[in-house]
């Protein structure tokens, strides 16, 4: 995949380093609810990234697990405890970390696990997908990225 320079300015702008390119197609298969594959590609970034940011991904990474066993697996104590560390991992990068809308994905999570936690472990097949959030990018740039490399896909 080729970088998009606004991108590229962007995290130079801010300090941070340029978003690796995996990292939009992770936001992809999260927000397509493809979590076993989210997982897949936020492992690779993160086991490859030794700074604090890896963090970041794997704050992601386990909001994609907890939505998965709250979905597929209906596994309310993993769903619970994953959703809450996930969040956990996200909260020190908010409000916006690479142009991602983290505050607002925190406030859509705390609701879906609000849902969650009112259904208890006896209601959890009633979860639905319509709970669980969207990952969106707040600078107009890097929107554009990701729809042209969401587009590339």
């Amino acid at each position: 995949m080729m970088d998009h320079p606004a991108v590229s300015d962007l995290a130079r702008q801010r300090g941070l380093k340029e978003p690796p390119p995996a990292l939009f197609q992770a936001i992809e298969q999260f927000n397509r609810h493809k979590f076993f594959e989210c997982h897949e590609t936020l492992e690779k970034i993160w086991s490859e990234e030794p700074g604090e940011v890896r963090r970041l991904y794997q704050g992601i990474l386990q909001l994609g697990v907890g939505f998965y066993h709250a979905l597929q697996r209906k596994n309310y104590q993993g769903a619970t405890a994953l959703l809450q560390r996930g969040m956990n991992y996200l909260r020190p990068f908010t409000p916006i970390y690479f142009g991602l809308d983290l505050a607002g994905l925190l406030i859509a999570t705390n609701r879906a696990l609000e849902q969650l936690l009112l259904l208890g472990p006896t209601q959890i097949e009633r979860f639905e997908a319509d709970y669980i959030p969207q990952i969106n990018f707040i600078e107009s740039e890097l929107n554009i990225a990701y729809l042209q490399k969401k587009a590339q896909v």
